[in-house]
């Protein structure tokens, strides 16, 4: 993907993505606590990226929710944008369900089927912004089998989706054809009130 072949962008994703993504965090959060709504904010943050890259035309970003995979399309083909917080890979969704039964009936049909943009925040350390291609998905799906691939809820549990497991995302974005983005997520000081711009809507005539 050019995104990460240009060397300005890459410089201008570097500095600006810590700040967006804080302004996500404040976007979502309510008495301190960030809600489970900031990983739609994040997920728009990276289509406007791809809009800014690419121009809208470009770039759909209307897509069906019964897609679970596809976030966004750029030039037709499909792609997945996932987030997670922390050092570690373990917690990032291939789909959201309540329902047991169809976690277990997705696990055993599943194949990746579009490439992935991956980022990995890590407030006050070093983490990375990653493109999966969807062969480098396959083939670790297809060497390390499903079990190994992918991470059911526990039973008895209230399940909030199935899991790629840490293991198998840390082989991904290690792979030699995953291309990344190193980015030091350092916090800045910023003024942030929720309502002013709705309370500016108010006031215009």
């Amino acid at each position: 993907m050019e995104i990460f072949e240009d060397e300005k962008l890459i410089e201008r994703i570097q500095k600006r993505l810590p700040h967006l993504f804080q302004l996500a965090e404040f976007e979502s959060s309510r008495a301190g606590r960030i809600g489970m709504e900031v990983g739609s904010v994040r997920e728009r943050i990276i289509v406007a990226l791809l809009i800014y890259k690419f121009s809208e035309a470009n770039v759909e970003s209307e897509i069906s929710i019964t897609e679970p995979e596809v976030d966004v399309m750029l030039f037709g083909e499909p792609i997945s944008v996932k987030t997670i917080t922390g050092n570690s890979f373990g917690g990032v969704k291939l789909i959201w369900t309540v329902d047991a039964e169809k976690a277990r009936q997705f696990s055993e049909a599943y194949q990746p089927m579009c490439d992935m943009l991956f980022v990995q925040i890590n407030w006050g350390k070093e983490g990375g912004f990653f493109y999966i291609p969807i062969k480098v998905q396959k083939r670790l799906l297809d060497k390390t089998g499903r079990k190994s691939y992918i991470k059911l809820p526990k039973a008895g549990t209230n399940p909030r989706g199935v899991e790629i497991t840490k293991e198998a995302l840390t082989s991904l974005v290690e792979d030699d054809e995953t291309k990344s983005i190193k980015i030091n997520w350092q916090k800045t000081k910023i003024e942030f009130n929720a309502y002013k711009r709705w309370v500016d809507l108010w006031r215009e005539e």
